[in-house]
């Protein structure tokens, strides 16, 4: 509100102001008509003071102007892209919003967007102390337990909207592996029926990156560069989202016609880490995901034959799971089951998680990395899988439409980078990928 001084109550206001602010002065003036050593102090005192009000204000307008102005402009744009090409919300579809204090913006804008389709939102907000008291204090049995409303949200509500946008990483790291496990083994009924009716087309689901301080550390990068590294990987720079990620739906979906579909066996060869694993993948289905089910999309995947993997696989990237960093991953597979493991860092938390069940020690998923704007590792599997010029394959849980019959509490993505001239990907004998690309890429 501006203030003329043509308001007479408003112009008191501003002399009753300026009266308040020439008594703070006069505190200032007097100080050199202190003794030398006491004036000095309290010049000190004042000047400390200061620094500390400034560098708080400082690190309070960091984290409220982040996302940057840049991004902020783009946020409407990602909204429709969700709203209109990950999930398609049409009139009459009941939408839960999943999101965090960080990713508000975002959340208003498909609030927004789902609205204006006509359609009935709801709004779920997570916080990462929450989940840290969750984990730390529920029992046993208080893990277990399925709220109702959780229970609702999975079997009533046709559309799921999950933003990743943690404020800390690593909220899990020093909580026992089996809590979490505990959590999710109760709740996986649950999610298996929802995948199942998404295979079936029932329901409808994406996941999207929010850029966070937080992410943008746990990737090493300078947040204005983790924000611009989002920015491509969502395609948010080009004048058409919608339509660029409708020609990257269009070459994967080549990819399987021409050449995945028709596979029986791959083999995957990478000498610089002794790798020559064999997956069989006759009869399964392969999926296209191109930014509907995650954004940013780019892979395809399938559901290996359970009991048929076989050979060993060294992991060259690290492997993230639950907030634990694995280095150093290697996996011997007999009649599809792992028989030998070992990693540099983190055995102990790779072999709880072999043991968790039964599943657990299967191929759930083996899948192609092909958004090639996606150039480095972040440690978040969302963007993680995507590296054009990788193969990741998952243990435990498949996915019901590519006909895997792996049931699992765990589903953990493992990557191996290819872009190597040494890497090399065979097709019932012949050779398909190499140096990170198919030939018919």
């Amino acid at each position: 509100m501006r203030i003329t001084a043509s308001d007479p109550g408003k112009r008191d206001t501003c002399n009753r102001s300026h009266e308040g602010l020439s008594k703070q002065y006069l505190v200032i003036i007097v100080i050199p008509h202190l003794p030398m050593k006491s004036a000095i102090f309290v010049r000190c005192i004042c000047c400390l003071f200061i620094i500390v009000v400034l560098s708080c204000v400082f690190l309070v307008m960091r984290v409220v102007s982040y996302p940057s102005p840049k991004f902020m402009a783009a946020v409407p744009r990602l909204a429709r892209l969700l709203s209109e090409y990950s999930v398609g919300i049409r009139e009459g579809d009941k939408v839960v919003i999943r999101g965090s204090i960080e990713s508000l913006p975002l959340v208003r804008e498909l609030y927004r967007e789902a609205l204006e389709r006509g359609a009935y939102p709801y709004v779920s907000l997570q916080d990462s102390v929450l989940t840290e008291i969750f984990y730390s204090y529920a029992s046993e049995k208080q893990l277990s337990y399925i709220s109702p409303i959780t229970r609702i949200l999975y079997e009533e509500y046709d559309v799921h909207v999950s933003i990743l946008s943690s404020g800390h990483t690593r909220v899990l790291s020093g909580i026992p592996p089996e809590k979490p496990a505990i959590a999710r083994k109760a709740r996986g009924p649950l999610l298996q029926k929802f995948l199942q009716e998404a295979a079936e087309g029932k329901k409808r689901w994406t996941i999207a990156p929010y850029p966070t301080l937080a992410l943008a550390q746990e990737a090493g990068m300078r947040p204005l560069e983790y924000e611009d590294f989002v920015y491509h990987a969502l395609k948010l720079h080009v004048d058409d989202p919608v339509d660029a990620w409708r020609v990257q739906s269009e070459k994967q979906k080549k990819l399987i016609e021409t050449l995945l579909s028709k596979a029986d066996e791959i083999r995957l060869v990478h000498e610089e880490t002794g790798t020559d694993l064999l997956v069989k993948v006759g009869g399964r289905t392969w999926v296209s995901d191109d930014g509907h089910e995650n954004m940013p999309g780019g892979e395809v995947f399938t559901g290996p034959v359970e009991d048929a993997t076989e050979g060993c696989i060294r992991f060259n990237m690290p492997q993230i799971y639950m907030g634990v960093e694995v280095e150093g991953v290697k996996l011997c597979f007999r009649n599809g089951r792992v028989v030998e493991y070992d990693a540099i860092r983190g055995r102990d938390f790779l072999e709880k998680m072999l043991g968790l069940d039964e599943g657990a020690r299967i191929l759930g998923e083996y899948a192609f990395g092909l958004n090639y704007d996606i150039t480095r590792q972040t440690k978040e599997i969302l963007f993680d899988e995507k590296i054009g010029g990788t193969i990741h394959m998952a243990l435990g849980n498949g996915y019901p439409e590519t006909g895997s019959k792996n049931q699992s509490a765990l589903h953990w993505d493992m990557i191996i980078d290819m872009r190597s001239p040494k890497a090399k990907v065979y097709i019932d004998g012949d050779l398909v990928y190499e140096n990170g690309k198919f030939h018919i890429w």
